[in-house]
């Protein structure tokens, strides 16, 4: 099993310019590491929606790496985006599926199907070639130049240790996070 906060602090180590979109109990740790204008956290109403806003990004900025991570009960909700990925491929598009079978921030009930459902066969299953399931940290480090250089679209599965978030506080409201990274994607564009 991997520990959440080592790969998110080697994510962030490795991170230059890409575009990362989070929700929910991936959020608050990874603001803790990185809350510039090319993060967008999604906590508020978006839970599910992270990966297709992303997805979305991504064929609007074409030569920039969107990245999203995305809890397992969080695409749980929105499987159907694996299938507009795969329908809609970008070179530029990583998403991360961080799997601890549970829906941290709101008290750690487990999600359906969690020990038995396998989000790798269903990326698969829609289409999406390029489908990796990290379980150790030496994969881990193996593969993390693949997350920002591979070709897309492409999906990691992440399964880590359960780990106890507590709801999200962020430093911005949702409304000044959005008009941020706007902003910033058009004064570099």
């Amino acid at each position: 099993m991997l520990n959440k906060y080592t790969c998110l602090e080697k994510l962030a180590a490795r991170r230059k310019n890409e575009i990362i979109i989070t929700n929910m109990g991936i959020a608050k740790p990874w603001e803790n590491l990185s809350d510039g204008p090319f993060d967008f956290a999604s906590v508020d109403s978006g839970m599910g929606h992270a990966a297709d806003l992303a997805h979305g990004l991504a064929i609007a900025q074409p030569d920039r790496r969107v990245i999203t991570l995305n809890g397992d009960g969080s695409m749980l909700m929105c499987l159907g985006t694996l299938v507009t990925v795969a329908q809609r491929p970008v070179d530029n598009y990583a998403l991360v599926i961080i799997e601890n079978g549970t829906y941290e921030i709101t008290g750690n009930q487990f999600v359906p199907g969690a020990g038995k459902i396998n989000y790798g066969t269903i990326a698969r299953g829609a289409g999406i070639e390029a489908v990796y399931t990290i379980t150790d940290d030496s994969d881990f480090d193996h593969k993390l130049d693949l997350l920002f250089e591979g070709k897309g679209p492409l999906v990691f599965v992440w399964k880590i240790a359960q780990a106890n978030e507590p709801v999200p506080n962020l430093q911005l409201p949702l409304w000044e996070r959005a008009h941020r990274l706007r902003s910033a994607l058009t004064d570099n564009a």
